[in-house]
């Protein structure tokens, strides 16, 4: 097996589950059972760190299983996902795949739950990749740790909730009317792919509107949106790829501008759209705090 010089310096100050009082044990489990749960991102916390820059440190999703005596980690939903078991007694814990072997190991300590991951190459052992992850439940949630790399070569913390745990945004009052500007049919480029958005009037409470891509002849994404009215306000509905709908409720409007916001959202939690004085539309979708835009450039197709 690989060295590992830091990992074991680390690890011989942690205190085995097995040696802890009952006292100790009790605080662990209630410690342990803080993790439990769906955890999404809210927050970037790394210090001096560009507010465009900001981003989750891992997934901007996963949730944690707490067992008897391991936690596991989950990421993805349905035939996506994914598990790491992290066993708490110190002991090592192998994955063996395509030309790679995954080490995982870690340990409860001090309020937290510490891990790290190697990643090491079947043919000669030799490491590919090290990941240490640190778990601190606390008051405003979880704070999560992610350094990689011996040194390190990124250094990461950021705030995670409870989805039911994040307030939701206070509505801006609006009605359809106020939204007729989208109307219209949208298209534009994005390297070597099309995309378009078409929205019809609004009417019956309702704007309608499709989204495509295509890419080198071939459609390789579609959507389903809406806008509808709801309780004084405005409520953005998409579907992509026709899946179940999320719904993103306005927080800003003005003539020419309008900010929809669901932060118990994974990605993206905030969609803008905005009407240009040339006459062109951009819309962008992103987080609520910090991060960099992707942003979608449209002329309506008259023009």
């Amino acid at each position: 097996m690989h060295s590992r010089p830091l990992l074991t310096t680390a690890l011989a100050l942690f205190v085995p589950v097995g040696a802890l009082a009952s006292s100790g044990h009790a605080t662990q489990v209630d410690g342990l059972r803080a993790l439990d749960g769906e955890w999404l991102y809210v927050e970037d916390l790394t210090e001096g760190r560009a507010v465009e820059e900001q981003q989750p440190p891992m997934s901007a999703t996963f949730a944690l299983r707490v067992e008897e005596d391991a936690v596991v980690q989950v990421r993805g939903k349905g035939s996506n996902a994914s598990e790491e078991r992290i066993a708490l007694d110190d002991s090592v814990s192998e994955v063996v795949g395509e030309g790679t072997t995954k080490c995982y190991r870690g340990v409860w300590k001090d309020g937290a739950l510490e891990y790290e991951t190697e990643i090491l190459r079947v043919s000669d052992n030799a490491r590919i990749a090290l990941i240490r992850k640190v778990f601190r439940p606390t008051p405003d949630g979880l704070h999560v740790r992610v350094v990689v790399g011996e040194p390190a070569q990124l250094d990461s913390v950021a705030l995670y909730r409870h989805p039911e745990d994040i307030a939701l945004p206070a509505p801006a009052q609006a009605t359809m009317a106020d939204m007729e500007w989208l109307t219209g049919a949208w298209v534009g480029t994005m390297g070597s792919s099309s995309i378009e958005e078409r929205w019809s009037p609004p009417l019956g409470g309702a704007m309608l509107g499709v989204s495509r891509t295509v890419k080198r002849g071939s459609m390789v994404a579609f959507e389903y949106l809406r806008v509808v009215e709801r309780d004084g306000g405005l409520v953005y509905v998409a579907q992509p790829g026709g899946s179940s709908p999320t719904e993103f409720v306005l927080t800003e409007l003005d003539a020419t501008r309008a900010v929809f916001e669901n932060p118990r959202h994974d990605s993206p939690q905030r969609i803008v759209y905005e009407l240009s004085a040339d006459g062109s539309l951009t819309a962008s979708i992103g987080f609520i705090n910090g991060g960099r835009s992707q942003r979608f450039e449209f002329m309506r197709e008259d023009d």
